[in-house]
């Protein structure tokens, strides 16, 4: 069976905690436009509870994939192609190294 190394890319990241959930100001660019998004198109980012959100809820991710949950503690990822998907902390450890 042959074997495949990913490609080493540079994603942007954003990591949602309740505090940065409260935090839009703190948000990148592109998740704000992601914010902005109909939520039935693909890359757009809304509340889990939505539309009964009260502001400190998680999100959700409408993906080519379908619907993401993005929990507190995940990794919000843009790719290469600016797409963005959630990824579990223990994975983008494991899968990512800061860049400077």
């Amino acid at each position: 069976m042959p074997k495949f190394r990913k490609k080493p890319v540079e994603v942007e990241a954003f990591q949602l905690t309740p505090e940065s959930r409260a935090n839009k100001e703190s948000w990148p660019e592109w998740m704000s436009e992601a914010w902005n998004k109909d939520h039935a198109t693909e890359g757009a980012l809304f509340p889990a509870d939505y539309p009964k959100s009260n502001g400190d809820d998680e999100l959700k991710i409408f993906t080519l994939e379908g619907l993401h949950h993005v929990a507190f503690g995940d990794w919000i990822i843009r790719g290469v192609k600016g797409e963005i998907y959630a990824c579990k902390p223990d994975i983008f450890e494991a899968t990512y190294e800061a860049v400077e």
